[in-house]
């Protein structure tokens, strides 16, 4: 590596906090921590509302006070279609017959859930909870229901004036900003005013209210009717930190990590809670058996150990509708397209790890692929082998950064030419292939109309997201999810990429394509727990040492508008910043106005932006696109974003635009630049991981510049701390279905 001499100069402020962003921490076994301090991981782009809506979501941008809803968006009829699906789920759960899974007897708080939620399923409120149930194991899944494509869906209608008066008359009473009232009476819906009255804590269910802002608005409200151990206060409070675990990537937690974080929390009776808000239908209650390793059938007799979880709804059909399509793929029998020695000869024909993916997808209905950015090669490779076998065959990528970068490899390639219009489908968006405005639309029976699916970016893929995907694959149809396993994981619930890979249920090819250059033998090595020295003898990587958070921002302003376009010549506009959070003297805030003064100074007149601004617009829960300001006018905000031209309405611009010379690495991946300046002040120690550090340093093509305040906690990361736990139930329910079939 490099070091950058330009050094000298020292800064005025302290360093502050680094990440104001929402985290749920461990308190025991990945519980939330309701007293942290915002933190990362993924939550750290979902501060306050300078973003998109909590990661995993499917809340609607805040409407306002009436009027006509606006021509749908893109991001807005992928949302509409996941309402869709989620519904047909629900339905599809509501049909099914015989218990939730259980892994064997249980006793105690266990069999308590476990009575608890098999009397809500009946249609009863359980009296009290002490009899301990028999679990018998939970049944084969049935074949998955198709739904049919939904015509056009509809956007939500904005509520209706008089609804948004009388919730801001209530609002306004208790003390809380009258601002939230169109967004309360959105979520809320029909009566949210009685509502409001009769249940104070149910403005928790609203994005950014903490437990302290809900219990100072029921004080208000209820006055000495307002108690500690209310029921209502107790529900609604399991209910929101079972939403920040979601935020944290959790689609359950587990009963004594709930438990703990309610007590934290001051609610008198954790277990209580819990119980109340099983009862009442607000959560589900699972149990899974866990393997004990013993060999043979030695412990056969034996009770297994089982774990009991406490989950949302929709993060729970969303992950068994997941296993269930998953199931189907990998026990299914692909189409014939091609006679064996056709997909033999493509092989032959290939190089590497490509033909070792090509003889794979040709006899398996899901196939996991992992390498680098230069992996992508072996995708692109299997995309023109299936197309020149006459298949129907579709690569989709995380955003249109990732569609246009892997539309330019196939261009470059010597791929064989498609049958029959000589030319290769053009990769889409996941968003898009979902919502209908890109790929091949779908066929009579609701299904994608596709032969193969490939699938970029897979670790970005939340349970909500893969469930759509999975179940909208027709009988026969094959899936590749490729993906560099060593980055961040989705912004939303789940850690689908990282389960398949462990659970083990269905090929993997691993490439054996470096990623080329020092930039690619330090990310390599990153990958393996190890931060070397690299030579650089083109300056690919350069260290920066600072001293503090004021120096950082400093020096990340030079580099970016001086030293890199003068000795690497990558010029400012494809130069981009990272850094572990937004807020702090170094977060994306602090760096953003300074390169904003730089670059493009102005008075910001459209609501902080200016023509030319360089933006990160929030389209939807955790997607995050680069582009431009263009103009304001009484339509919204106009954007340029990969040459597609977007407004933002002006209600909206607050909630989804945020300047984006600086990013968080949440928000960087998928993402790629020439050069990327790494910024990493004294107070970001804490918020690294050696996943951050892997996605971080990986942005770049050409040249990385690490602006270096963290001293040894950097090697430490990297070495020490991996990627936070988060708790998940596929392999769990996948492993019987794959099991009991093949």
């Amino acid at each position: 590596m490099t070091t950058d001499p330009e050094t000298t100069e020292t800064a005025s402020r302290p360093g502050e906090p680094a990440d104001e962003a929402g985290t749920v921490a461990g308190t025991a076994e990945g519980s939330p921590d309701p007293g942290a301090a915002d933190g990362s991981d993924p939550a750290e782009d979902t501060d306050g509302g300078e973003s998109a809506a909590a990661p995993g979501g499917e809340e609607a941008p805040a409407p306002g006070d009436g009027g006509e809803p606006a021509q749908m968006s893109e991001a807005e009829a992928e949302l509409a279609a996941q309402r869709v699906e989620r519904e047909r789920i629900e339905r599809r759960k509501a049909e099914k017959k015989g218990p939730i899974e259980a892994g064997g007897k249980l006793t105690g708080t266990a069999a308590d859930l476990l009575a608890a939620v098999r009397a809500v399923e009946s249609g009863e409120k359980p009296s009290a909870f002490s009899e301990p149930a028999p679990a018998p194991r939970r049944p084969s899944a049935p074949e998955p229901v198709r739904r049919t494509q939904p015509e056009a869906p509809p956007l939500a209608a904005a509520p209706a004036a008089e609804a948004v008066s009388a919730v801001r008359a209530v609002l306004a009473e208790g003390g809380a900003p009258d601002a939230l009232a169109p967004q309360v009476t959105a979520v809320l819906g029909e009566g949210a005013e009685a509502r409001l009255r009769t249940d104070p804590w149910q403005l928790l269910r609203v994005s950014g209210v903490r437990p302290e802002h809900a219990d100072g608005f029921a004080r208000a409200l209820l006055g000495a009717e307002c108690r500690p151990d209310d029921e209502r206060r107790a529900r609604a409070v399991t209910v929101w930190l079972l939403e920040q675990a979601a935020l944290a990537g959790h689609t359950a937690l587990e009963v004594p990590a709930l438990e703990a974080a309610l007590a934290q929390r001051s609610v008198p009776d954790p277990e209580a809670a819990v119980r109340s808000t099983i009862a009442e239908g607000e959560a589900l209650v699972f149990q899974d058996a866990l393997e004990t390793g013993a060999p043979g059938g030695e412990e056969e007799d034996e009770e297994r150990p089982v774990r009991v979880l406490v989950g949302l709804e929709r993060y729970a059909l969303a992950e068994e509708s997941l296993a269930d399509g998953l199931a189907r793929l990998i026990n299914s029998v692909p189409k014939d397209n091609g006679a064996a020695e056709e997909w033999e000869r493509a092989a032959r024909s290939a190089h590497g790890s490509a033909a070792e993916l090509i003889r794979a997808v040709s006899g398996h209905g899901l196939v996991l692929h992992t390498g680098g950015e230069a992996s992508h090669v072996e995708p692109a490779t299997l995309l023109g082998a299936a197309c020149a076998l006459g298949m129907r065959a579709w690569a989709a990528t995380h955003n249109p950064v990732g569609r246009d970068l892997f539309a330019a490899l196939l261009a470059g390639l010597d791929l064989p030419e498609a049958p029959p219009e000589g030319t290769h489908p053009a990769p889409v968006t996941v968003g898009g292939l979902l919502s209908g405005t890109e790929g091949p639309g779908r066929d009579a029976d609701g299904a994608l109309d596709l032969d193969l699916l490939i699938v970029l970016d897979a670790p970005q893929l939340d349970v909500e997201a893969a469930a759509l995907l999975t179940e909208s694959l027709p009988d026969g149809a094959r899936l590749v999810l490729s993906g560099d396993p060593g980055v961040l994981w989705s912004a939303g619930p789940g850690r689908v990429f990282a389960d398949l890979l462990a659970a083990r249920v269905c090929p993997q090819i691993a490439s054996r394509t470096p990623d080329p250059g020092p930039l690619g033998e330090l990310v390599s090595a990153i990958g393996a727990g190890e931060l070397p020295q690299v030579d650089a003898p083109g300056k690919e990587v350069v260290i920066v040492p600072v001293r503090d958070a004021g120096e950082a921002v400093h020096r990340t302003v030079q580099l970016v508008a001086d030293s890199v376009p003068r000795a690497i010549g990558v010029p400012a506009e494809e130069t981009q910043v990272i850094t572990p959070g937004h807020g702090g003297a170094a977060g994306t805030r602090a760096l953003n106005a300074a390169l904003k003064e730089r670059l493009n100074p102005g008075p910001g007149r459209f609501g902080g932006f200016d023509p030319g601004d360089r933006i990160a617009y929030s389209p939807a829960p955790g997607r995050t696109l680069p582009g431009r300001v263009v103009k304001a006018d009484a339509e919204g905000l106009h954007l340029e974003c990969s040459g597609t031209a977007v407004v933002v309405p002006k209600e909206r611009v607050e909630q989804s635009v945020r300047l984006g010379w600086a990013l968080t690495a949440h928000q960087a991946v998928g993402l790629r630049w020439r050069a990327v300046v790494v910024v990493l002040p004294g107070d970001a120690a804490g918020a690294l991981t050696r996943p951050w550090v892997y996605t971080a340093f990986g942005r770049g093509s050409r040249h990385l510049s690490v602006v270096h305040g963290v001293e040894q906690a950097l090697p430490r990361a990297v070495a020490e701390v991996p990627a936070k736990p988060r708790t998940t139930r596929l392999p769990v329910l996948l492993g019987p279905q794959v099991a009991a079939v093949g």
